[in-house]
C-alpha cells in the first residue's frame, strides 16, 4: 500500500479546509466538517495532524495526533487497550497531573487492573433492584416533564425538556436531595460548556475545574451522610463498596460522581435535542415512528445517536509498536478516535448521511467502540430517550423544532445550546 507523503497530504487537506488540529476547522458548519471526514476516510492511512517534521523527530512522538476516522480503525483501537491506552487522558489536551491529584482521576482515563477494579465495583452497585427502580422512575419523570411542558409552554426545548429529563434521572438514581439540585445543575452546565472551541482557541475541560471542584464538595458531603445513614440509592451503594478490600476514597467517589453527572446528563441531553431536530427535518420518519412506536422506537434511538454522535472524539496513547490502518505507530504517539466520522463510514453504513430509523443493522459507535471503556450508561440512556419521545409524540400534536439547533463550536461534543420548538397539546 502506497501512503502519500505527509507534505502532500497536508497540502491537500489545507485546500479542502480539513485540518483537524486547526481551531478554525471546528467553527465550520457541521456539514463542511462531515465532508472533511469523508475525504479523510478515503485516504490510505490515518493522517498526522498538529506538530510534525523536524520538531516532531527531535522530541520523539511530538504533540501531534493521528486521526482515526474509519469505523474499523476506531473499533480496533477501542478493543486493544494494551496497545492504545486511555491514560494519561482521553480528552484534548490531557488533564494536568495536579488536577488528578486534587480532584481524582476519572475512570475514562484509567487502564488495566485499576480501571477494571473500579468498573467492577461500579457495575456491582447497579443491582437489579436499583435498575428496576430506575426504569420505573424514567417513565414517571418523562410523564412529569411533558406535563410541565404542556402547562408552561416554554420556548426553548433544551432547558425545559432535553436537559431536565436526564438530570432528574441521574439525581434520583444517585439520591441527591432536592435542595442540592439547582447548584449541581449550574455546576454541570458550567463544566460542560467549557469544552469546545471559542475565538479560534480550543476550550478544554480544565476551564471547568472550578465548577467540578464545587460539585465534588457537594458530592463529598453527601457521601459522608450516606456512610452514616445509607439509603437505597447509588451513592449509598458506592460508599459502602470497596475495591480489593480498600474503600473508595473521597477523590475516587468525587471523580466518578462528576463523570456520571456530566457524561450521563450531557450526552443524553444532546441526543434528545438532536432527536427532535431530526424528526422535524424528516417528517416521514416521524410519521413512521408515531404510527408504530413500539416497533420502531429502538431503531429510532440508535439512529438518532448515530446521526448526531453526541461525543465527537476521544484520544488514546500508543503503548507499543504497532500497525493500524496501514500506518506504523510508535509508543507515545497519540491517536484520536473520531466517532463522528466512524458513524458515517460508507464501508459500514449504506447512505450514511440519510436519517433512517429502520436502519438494520446499525453498529454505530455512539457509546464507544467496544472494549473495556464501552459506556456503562448506554442502557439507561436508551430507556430515557424512548420514554421521553413516547410521551412527547403521543401527548402533543405538531411537535416540531423551530429553526435549526444552536450548536456550541466544539471539537469534543456535539452540544446543543438552544433549540426553539412549538407544539399543540393533544
Amino acid at each position: 500500500m502506497k501512503i502519500p507523503t505527509q507534505a502532500s497530504t497536508q497540502q491537500m487537506l489545507r485546500a479542502h479546509n480539513a485540518d483537524l488540529a486547526d481551531p478554525d476547522f471546528w467553527q465550520l458548519p457541521r456539514s463542511e466538517r462531515l465532508k472533511a471526514f469523508a475525504l479523510l476516510r478515503g485516504l490510505d492511512a490515518p493522517v498526522l495532524f498538529g506538530e510534525s517534521g523536524p520538531a516532531r523527530r527531535r522530541r520523539g512522538a511530538g504533540r501531534g495526533f493521528y486521526a482515526l476516522v474509519r469505523h474499523a480503525d476506531v473499533v480496533e483501537a477501542s478493543r486493544q487497550p494494551r496497545q492504545f491506552a486511555s491514560a494519561p487522558g482521553v480528552t484534548t489536551p490531557e488533564p494536568a497531573g495536579w488536577a488528578k491529584a486534587v480532584f481524582g482521576n476519572s475512570m475514562v482515563n484509567m487502564d488495566g487492573a485499576e480501571h477494571a477494579n473500579l468498573r467492577r465495583i461500579v457495575s456491582r452497585a447497579f443491582t437489579p433492584r436499583l435498575l428496576a427502580a430506575a426504569e420505573e422512575d424514567i417513565r414517571a419523570v418523562a410523564g412529569r416533564v411533558v406535563d410541565e411542558m404542556i402547562a408552561r409552554r416554554p420556548g426553548d426545548f433544551v432547558p425545559s425538556v432535553a436537559s431536565r429529563m436526564p438530570f432528574e434521572i441521574i439525581c434520583n438514581l444517585m439520591g441527591i436531595p432536592e435542595r442540592y439540585r439547582p447548584e449541581i445543575a449550574d455546576r454541570v452546565d458550567h463544566a460542560s460548556e467549557n469544552v469546545g472551541v471559542k475565538r479560534a482557541r480550543l476550550r478544554v475541560p480544565g476551564r471547568g475545574l472550578r465548577a467540578l471542584a464545587q460539585m465534588q464538595l457537594v458530592m463529598a458531603k453527601l457521601a459522608r451522610e450516606r456512610r452514616r445513614r445509607p439509603t437505597d440509592d447509588l451513592i449509598s451503594a458506592l460508599v459502602r463498596a470497596d475495591v480489593d478490600g480498600q474503600s473508595l476514597s473521597s477523590r475516587q467517589l468525587g471523580a466518578f460522581f462528576s463523570l456520571l453527572l456530566v457524561a450521563g446528563v450531557e450526552t443524553t441531553r444532546n441526543a434528545i435535542a438532536h432527536g427532535l431536530a431530526l424528526l422535524t427535518a424528516h417528517p416521514e420518519q416521524r410519521e413512521l415512528l408515531v404510527g408504530d412506536f413500539d416497533r420502531y422506537a429502538d431503531g429510532a434511538v440508535d439512529e438518532i445517536v448515530r446521526h448526531s454522535t453526541p461525543i465527537i472524539q476521544f484520544r488514546r496513547t500508543v503503548v507499543t509498536d504497532c500497525e493500524l490502518g496501514g500506518r506504523e505507530l510508535r509508543p507515545g504517539e497519540k491517536v484520536v478516535l473520531f466517532y463522528a466520522s466512524a458513524n458515517r463510514d460508507e464501508a459500514v453504513f449504506a447512505h450514511p448521511d440519510v436519517f433512517d430509523i429502520t436502519r438494520d443493522p446499525n453498529p454505530h459507535l455512539g457509546y464507544g467502540g467496544g472494549g473495556p471503556h464501552y459506556c456503562l450508561g448506554a442502557h439507561l440512556a436508551r430507556q430515557e430517550m424512548k420514554a421521553l419521545f413516547h410521551e412527547l409524540l403521543t401527548r402533543s400534536r405538531d411537535l416540531r423544532a423551530v429553526g435549526m439547533p444552536e450548536l456550541v463550536d466544539s471539537n469534543f461534543d456535539n452540544r446543543v445550546r438552544a433549540l426553539r420548538f412549538a407544539f399543540e397539546p393533544s
